[in-house]
């Protein structure tokens, strides 16, 4: 440790000595000064109160006064230095996850400068100029960095993998992981602990992108495909974007969908109980793979319930169910259904 940061220390000790005073405030702010730049500099405690015990022996032989004075005074200077490092070392882990929120809030931004990203990417551990994939996790708690169920995914990805290359963040209540896209053992790892750290929790994984844009790109996709998963009331906790890319091909042009579903489901609202049951009935059908015992019991139904509900649907709309020819249109229109929020 370099001789600076005992500055004026060996007479603090030679004017206890003499006099069995006290430390004078100046002399414990420098103590408290000289910590926190030790501290900035990259010095560890351990070696910082090493140099001061050290200096203590050193100086002691040459101590007139009483060992009770000298020692109270190293307490106070050391408990001084102790204080001023670890409030420097706060201010800079306060300064450094400002860093981290800001890059990382730049980073999921579209509206980001991509050349300003790349330079500050790499304090962060990552190479914006391969690919990456987002992870995104939503629950019916609320994901915050302080929260108990964030800290103990982060401890434990990062304890298997380490966090070189990795980023975990929390935003608008969900919490993300970015990862390199060929690393998709990460963001399952992610996705387990997410569901398992807080019930009710939905995970969705975009699909890897090139560079700092590919990385937005990537979040965007796993926020469509969460939204799309609670519209669509899809099972199971994990969604990808990559198996949910026919939908925003449909949802693309919203006038013709609208149109669809009104021409081909309208007439389903003439029966009593409206057209809700039906849209159900269909889901099912369909979600059985056009097996009617399934999805009778499904829908918790005996099977000749729910042959005469396909039976009553053909009859209003003139599309049978078990025709090839018209499912297609029918399966189309019950998509589009439940993309719109139709009938409700």
């Amino acid at each position: 440790m370099p001789a600076r940061y005992l500055d004026g220390y060996a007479a603090l000790l030679a004017g206890v000595s003499a006099t069995g005073r006290r430390p004078t405030r100046a002399e414990l702010t420098a103590r408290r000064t000289l910590g926190a730049q030790a501290a900035e500099a990259g010095h560890s405690l351990r070696a910082l109160v090493g140099g001061h015990l050290a200096a203590t022996r050193a100086t002691w032989s040459a101590a007139p006064g009483s060992a009770d004075s000298v020692l109270a005074a190293v307490e106070q200077a050391v408990d001084a230095l102790a204080e001023g490092f670890e409030q420097a070392q706060y201010v800079a882990v306060r300064q450094e996850g400002s860093a981290r929120r800001e890059f990382i809030d730049d980073l999921l931004n579209r509206g980001s400068d991509l050349g300003r990203l790349a330079e500050r990417a790499e304090r962060f551990g990552l190479r914006l100029s391969h690919s990456h994939a987002v992870a995104v996790a939503q629950g019916t708690a609320v994901f915050d960095e302080s929260t108990p169920a964030a800290r103990s995914v982060g401890l434990a990805v990062f304890g298997r993998f380490g966090a070189r290359s990795i980023l975990l963040t929390t935003k608008n209540g969900r919490l993300i992981c970015i990862a390199p896209g060929d690393q998709d053992d990460v963001l399952g790892y992610f996705a387990q602990l997410a569901c398992a750290a807080a019930d009710g929790t939905k995970v969705a994984f975009g699909r890897p992108h090139p560079g700092a844009g590919g990385v937005v790109h990537s979040y965007e996709e796993a926020l469509n495909a969460i939204d799309l998963a609670e519209r669509l009331d899809l099972a199971g906790p994990v969604v990808r974007a990559a198996d949910l890319l026919v939908y925003p091909v449909l949802a693309r042009d919203r006038e013709a969908m609208a149109d669809l579903v009104h021409h081909t489901l309208g007439p389903l609202q003439e029966a009593r109980g409206g057209a809700q049951p039906f849209i159900d009935t269909l889901t099912a059908y369909f979600d059985a793979g056009c097996v009617a015992a399934e999805a009778a019991r499904r829908l918790a139904l005996s099977v000749r319930a729910f042959t005469y509900r396909l039976e009553r649907i053909r009859q209003l709309t003139g599309a049978d169910p078990s025709d090839p020819v018209h499912r297609y249109a029918l399966q189309t229109a019950v998509i589009g259904a439940r993309l719109l929020g139709w009938p409700a």
